[in-house]
């Protein structure tokens, strides 16, 4: 692999660390500080440089943060389980380091929008605005297999699982493509290069902590969700992308019925010819939906 077959990025960045609840965080930084904040939200599995399409095309002056959830890319965390309430409270000490005294522009992509979008709403006063990017929450889930759940942690827990080894970034960049395939060749090996790492014994290793695969030892509370949700204060632009996988939670943010919706007030964005991974098969279509929002 040559560097011309790699993605050149055209704003660059810089890494900045920070020690947060006894994790020493990696946060991707783009722009001046004294410009204004937006802070972007990773998914399950992503990490913070892969908003480096998005950021490519923004045509206004942001500074732009990224960080890499705990245990996921260069925030390493070695955790017996991964829990919402930790990535919340993350996410506040977070915005404190960089914003303490006025609320934040906030974008999150799938389980990074559904973080964003429970502390929107439990703490409303921190929160300008909300660019909810595919973040359809979760099936409510049942009380009654709760037994089988806490067992199925605890045993499935007895013997870690493991991600898989690639070869070679390019095979990984191939995998990438699969799910995304409207990425790239270029843009799929950038991101393979910052999802992983050369192991010492050749094989390409993926930045991500293999607990990460347990099953959560905590169901989904829908209700909980929506009652977070109910207080958010600020202007919420839901985009979802047109080929998305989750057509069930596309279908509640659309329905025609304001008063089943999750988000009433929301302005909604679809992005044609995109997938689920909108901010890497449609970056520049996301980040202009994201400005006429914020600037509006």
């Amino acid at each position: 692999m040559t560097k011309s077959q790699i993605y050149q990025p055209r704003v660059g960045s810089v890494s900045a660390w920070h020690d947060i609840r006894g994790v020493h965080y990696h946060v991707s930084e783009w722009g001046d500080r004294g410009d204004p904040l937006l802070v972007a939200l990773h998914g399950w599995g992503d990490c913070g440089a892969s908003f480096q399409f998005m950021v490519d095309e923004l045509r206004h002056d942001w500074f732009v943060i990224a960080p890499d959830w705990r245990g996921f890319g260069r925030t390493r965390c070695r955790c017996e389980g991964y829990w919402f309430p930790d990535y919340i409270s993350d996410l506040d000490l977070l915005l404190s380091a960089y914003q303490e005294d006025s609320p934040a522009n906030v974008l999150g992509h799938s389980m990074g929008a559904n973080v964003a979008a429970l502390y929107a709403g439990i703490f409303p006063e921190r929160v300008r605005a909300f660019v909810n990017v595919e973040g359809f929450g979760l099936p409510d889930s049942d009380p009654g297999n709760a037994p089988q759940t806490y067992r199925r942690w605890i045993e499935q827990s007895r013997d870690m699982p493991t991600y898989r080894r690639y070869p070679a970034f390019d095979d990984l960049a191939t995998r990438i493509r699969k799910r995304s395939p409207l990425m790239s060749r270029d843009r799929a090996l950038f991101v393979a290069r910052n999802w992983a790492e050369q192991d010492g014994d050749g094989s390409i290793a993926l930045r991500a902590d293999p607990a990460h695969k347990l099953p959560n030892a905590i169901q989904y509370r829908l209700g909980e969700a929506k009652a977070c949700w109910e207080r958010i204060e600020a202007p919420v632009l839901l985009v979802m992308g047109e080929n998305t996988d989750f057509k069930a939670g596309v279908n509640t943010w659309i329905d025609p019925d304001a008063s089943h919706r999750p988000f009433q007030d929301a302005t909604v964005v679809v992005i044609p010819h995109a997938g689920h991974r909108v901010h890497l098969e449609r970056p520049a279509e996301l980040a202009a939906a994201t400005e006429a929002f914020l600037r509006e």
